[in-house]
């Protein structure tokens, strides 16, 4: 499923956040009738748990704590630390290089989907896998896949029901930091973490409010969305074949979806890891072009075959 900072925040209308509701409770319906027994979240990150003085490609959180951005959960994740040591293990024996973490940050890109489909962020054991994104340089999308299939590889070994999921939105374009034009200030949190004060974060929170007003009144000059982009992408998912998107260069994808459509990233990770114990049919199928989230906003649900 798709994220957005506005979703906890005052500007979108009634009518759109009660139409992406419905979807959510579709989703919530589906996740409680499995009932899962661990939760695995591939998810990017907005500058608040990772950062330009290491940013890796990819990074399981051995433990886990919500930074509390855009009014989402603050404080630690109930995260198996032993699992996440052994998927760990597991995806680097596979051959795909991934950090890990012993006191991750996360943000609402990780925390907002377990908030909406749980109730609560701690509801469930997770563990959470970051996939960058965001920060320029990006490696390839076949990457995400084999990070995804060996996380599904290890997943079907442990005799347990886990819901794997993506947290991500289709094309968007919105005003995150970028390291090569960031003021110094700026520079200085993208780069070395400073903490934001709380007027610091209530300016984000202004700015982004007056950023989304703008893009959906079409007075602003970020990258329009692209919903035959994103149909072409689900379309694709849908039908499983992930190959295809291996195929998908970062200049193309950026072209097509807009600097944050990378995080579509953290859907071929997750639909990877059930492609991983074979074919797969999605169930749950929403898609909807939100100017006033500054994103197309998609949610799907998926099981084997």
């Amino acid at each position: 499923m798709s994220h957005s900072p506005l979703l906890n925040l005052p500007g979108p209308s009634r009518a759109l956040l009660d139409d992406i509701d419905g979807a959510i409770a579709q989703a919530r319906d589906f996740a409680a009738a499995f009932d899962p027994e661990l939760v695995v979240i591939f998810s990017p990150d907005h500058y608040n748990g990772f950062f330009y003085k290491v940013m890796p490609s990819f990074c399981i959180g051995l433990s886990a704590s919500g930074v509390g951005d855009y009014g989402t959960h603050t404080g630690p994740l109930d995260v198996p630390g032993d699992l996440a040591f052994g998927c760990a293990e597991a995806v680097l024996e596979a051959g795909v290089d991934v950090a890990v973490s012993a006191s991750m940050d996360v943000d609402h890109g990780t925390v907002q989907p377990l908030e909406k489909l749980f109730g609560a962020a701690t509801a469930c054991p997770v563990i959470p896998v970051f996939v960058n994104g965001i920060a320029v340089p990006l490696g390839p999308l076949h990457r995400c896949r084999a990070l995804g299939a060996a996380v599904g590889a290890y997943l079907a070994g442990l005799d347990r029901r886990v819901l794997v999921m993506g947290s991500g939105g289709l094309s968007h374009s919105p005003p995150v930091p970028a390291l090569a034009t960031a003021s110094p200030a700026v520079r200085e949190r993208i780069v070395h973490g400073r903490p934001m004060t709380d007027e610091q974060r209530q300016a984000r929170q202004t700015a982004v409010i007056e950023a989304a007003r703008d893009f959906a009144g079409g007075a602003s000059d970020l990258q329009p969305l692209n919903p035959a982009w994103d149909h072409r992408f689900l379309e694709i998912v849908d039908a499983g074949r992930l190959a295809d998107v291996e195929q998908w260069s970062n200049s193309f994808v950026s072209h097509e979806g807009g600097s944050s459509a990378h995080e579509i990233r953290t859907w071929v990770a997750a639909f990877a890891a059930l492609e991983a114990v074979g074919p797969y049919r999605t169930t749950v199928r929403y898609y909807k072009p939100a100017p006033e989230l500054i994103a197309g906003f998609a949610v799907r649900t998926a099981v084997p075959q």
